[in-house]
C-alpha cells in the first residue's frame, strides 16, 4: 500500500486566467504606445525606454493577487509581497464594504491578511480550508472578533452556491 503525502495547497482557480489579462493589457498598452510614438516620428531610444516602464507599471497594477491555502494557513502574494496567516489561530477578522468587499485576517502571531471575499466564494476549495481554519481557531478560542462577519460570509457563500448548483441542474 502507499502512502498519501500531503495535500498540495489549494489556489485561485481564475489566477492564471486574470494573470494573462493582465498580461495582454500590458503588452497592448505598450504596443501601441510605442507604433503611435514610431507614427508620430518621436519614438527615441529614451521614449521607448519610458513605454516599456509604464507597459511593466500596468502589469504590475492589474496583476490580481495569488491566493493559496492549505491545513491550517492562507497566504495572498502580490508583486512584491507576501502576506501570510495561520487560520487555526485567528484573533479577529473584520470586513470592510467599499467598492470590493475586503475581508482582513489577523493571526495570534501579528501576522494580518487582506484579500477579496469574492475570491473565497469563487474558490470553494480555499473557502473550506479558511472554514476548517475558523473553526479551529473558535475550538482553541484564539478568536475573538468577527464570528457575524464569518456568518455573514458563509451565508453569502452558501447562498451563491447554492444558486450555482441550482442553475447548473436547470432548476433556476
Amino acid at each position: 500500500m502507499q502512502r498519501s503525502g500531503p495535500l498540495s495547497p489549494a489556489g485561485d482557480r481564475h489566477w492564471r486566467g486574470s494573470a494573462r489579462l493582465a498580461v495582454g493589457c500590458a503588452l497592448a498598452f505598450g504596443t501601441l504606445a510605442v507604433l503611435v510614438d514610431w507614427d508620430a516620428g518621436t519614438l527615441t531610444t529614451p521614449r521607448a525606454a519610458l513605454w516599456l516602464a509604464l507597459s511593466v507599471a500596468v502589469f504590475a497594477v492589474l496583476l490580481p493577487q495569488r491566493v493559496t491555502a492549505g491545513h491550517g494557513w492562507l497566504m495572498v502574494r502580490g508583486p512584491l509581497r507576501r502576506h501570510a496567516v495561520r487560520t487555526d489561530a485567528l484573533v479577529s477578522v473584520w470586513q470592510y464594504d467599499e467598492v470590493s468587499t475586503r475581508l482582513v485576517l489577523r493571526d495570534t502571531y501579528g501576522h494580518r491578511l487582506e484579500l477579496d471575499s469574492r475570491i473565497l466564494a469563487a474558490n470553494p476549495l480555499l473557502w473550506h480550508d479558511l472554514d476548517t481554519g475558523v473553526r479551529r481557531s473558535r475550538e482553541r478560542g484564539t478568536l475573538r472578533q468577527g464570528d457575524d462577519v464569518l456568518r455573514r460570509l458563509t451565508e453569502q457563500i452558501d447562498g451563491e452556491t447554492a444558486q450555482a448548483v441550482l442553475r447548473a441542474s436547470g432548476l433556476a
